[in-house]
């Protein structure tokens, strides 16, 4: 019994420090978001700002156009999370649970897509889009995701492959229908996965650069991301500004992870029902 309450205390007390380890850049970035210039480069290094210049954020906000900044970014976060949650698990239940001729092989080319880099694609996909007409507008970032994103899909494969068939057996028996056991049974069973994914998508898409970078030529459809990288070019040497900046950007991630670590954790682990 005291080898297992030792354990535990051990084992609690390397996980909180690794996670101070963690901690320390964002305590970084917090704190220099509220220094002044020469706090900033005082050595030895202040860790808590004296007094708090909590001018910083309102300085920062009001020499770019922030909240501009953050509807884009609010705009596009949101339709693609939708759509990553809205598609990815209904492929992936049918690579999972429907068997067709042809399935495996479809799934292998899906999986594959992962295989080929990005700075590959980059080009075609910039042509494809200018050709539809849709280059300085936020629907290359958003359209594509709706058909669907093969990471996305092979996680959720997977969690579906770990839930019983026998669930679905005794809907059929009920005359249920497979979109209805879909979205009546298996669905809602696969919320943490499905939860994980959208997750995955919002902090994808919250933090993306290169994508806005390629497709938004309008400065009024910057988003977040952008609007930093343009804060860091213009007055890159005030980092008390520009950390606040960046706080105030990292901060939605971090609430919302914080509300929804439990579902995140049981989806990332593929914790599917035993039957």
């Amino acid at each position: 019994m005291k080898t297992k309450t030792s354990k535990r205390i051990f084992a609690h007390a390397f996980l909180i420090l690794i996670s101070i380890l963690f901690l320390v850049p964002f305590f970084w970035m917090l704190s220099t978001s509220l220094k002044d210039q020469t706090q900033i480069f005082s050595f030895p290094p202040e860790w808590i700002p004296t007094p708090f210049k909590w001018s910083n954020y309102q300085e920062a906000v009001e020499y770019i156009p922030f909240f501009s900044y953050l509807k884009n970014t609010v705009v596009i976060t949101v339709f693609s999370t939708i759509g990553a949650v809205l598609t990815c698990p209904l492929v992936a239940y049918g690579f999972a649970k429907l068997k067709f001729k042809g399935s495996n092989a479809l799934f292998i080319v899906t999986i594959a897509v992962m295989m080929i880099p990005g700075q590959v694609t980059m080009i075609p996909l910039f042509i494809l889009f200018e050709k539809l007409g849709w280059v300085g507008s936020p629907l290359p970032l958003i359209v594509p995701v709706f058909f669907g994103v093969p990471f996305y899909i092979f996680l959720l494969r997977q969690f579906f492959l770990g839930l019983p068939d026998t669930l679905m057996d005794a809907a059929r028996i009920d005359g249920a229908g497979e979109f209805r056991i879909y979205w009546q049974i298996m669905l809602p069973l696969a919320k943490p996965a499905v939860l994980a994914v959208g997750l995955f998508q919002f902090m994808g898409s919250w933090t993306d650069f290169l994508g806005p970078l390629l497709y938004l030529t309008d400065e009024t459809s910057y988003t977040l991301s952008l609007g930093l990288q343009q804060f860091q070019s213009q007055r890159g040497t005030e980092w008390g500004l520009m950390m606040a900046v960046s706080t105030l950007m990292t901060l939605p991630i971090i609430i919302l992870f914080f509300f929804l670590q439990k579902t995140f954790i049981k989806g990332i682990t593929f914790s599917g029902i035993k039957g």
